[in-house]
């Protein structure tokens, strides 16, 4: 895979999800200490970066009070919503220190929903920057990562998914991701293998 035409997407690794005392923390790190996927992360951001990879962080952050959600009684937003988490401007919602962020790095902002292209620059993000390769990585497995993935896939990238750089609430729910829905829209890797076939340049 040529580093130069690939990029790497970061969804929501941010203190809501990666950092004690984030709102949803608690609910995803047995599955984030099974694969150890904030350091396989952090290892894969450092490595891929230094060969040429672009580096995309994509966070979600809505205004106080959620005026961007449609009132639901059921699904994550409205957990998200429930729990007051990944506010603009609070702690919950900045990007971890576990993964670092660099002066060439692209920040992608307006993401609000599930799909990581729906309502964000990130196609075009892409596309300026002559991306074939998308690889993807973050939270949740079975929620933002499928959503990112899917779109990617039908927009006609080669799509990767990092499933040990990637958790959710369960461990069922991270292998049945895993094992049958990412494949269906893109190569599943291990970070270590991903990062062999960019060293093989």
């Amino acid at each position: 895979m040529n580093p130069h035409t690939t990029a790497l997407v970061l969804i929501e690794y941010q203190n809501d999800f990666t950092t004690p005392g984030g709102v949803f923390h608690d609910a995803v790190k047995d599955v984030m200490h099974a694969s150890d996927m904030l350091a396989n992360t952090a290892t894969t951001v450092q490595q891929a970066r230094r060969l040429g990879v672009k580096i995309i962080h994509l966070p979600i952050q809505f205004a106080e009070g959620y005026p961007e959600l449609t009132t639901r009684d059921y699904g994550i937003l409205k957990g998200v919503s429930d729990g007051s988490a990944f506010r603009a401007g609070s702690w919950g919602a900045q990007i971890s220190d576990a993964i670092t962020q660099e002066a060439g790095d692209i920040l992608v902002e307006g993401k609000r929903g599930l799909d990581g292209f729906a309502t964000t620059g990130l196609d075009l993000v892409l596309r300026n920057n002559g991306i074939q390769n998308l690889v993807v990585t973050g939270f949740l497995t079975n929620c933002c990562v499928e959503g990112t993935v899917r779109s990617g896939y039908e927009k006609g990238y080669n799509v990767v998914t990092l499933t040990d750089c990637t958790a959710t609430f369960t461990d069922e729910q991270q292998h049945a991701a895993e094992n049958f829905t990412l494949p269906m829209f893109s190569t599943t890797l291990q970070h270590s293998e991903f990062l062999r076939g960019l060293d093989a340049q």
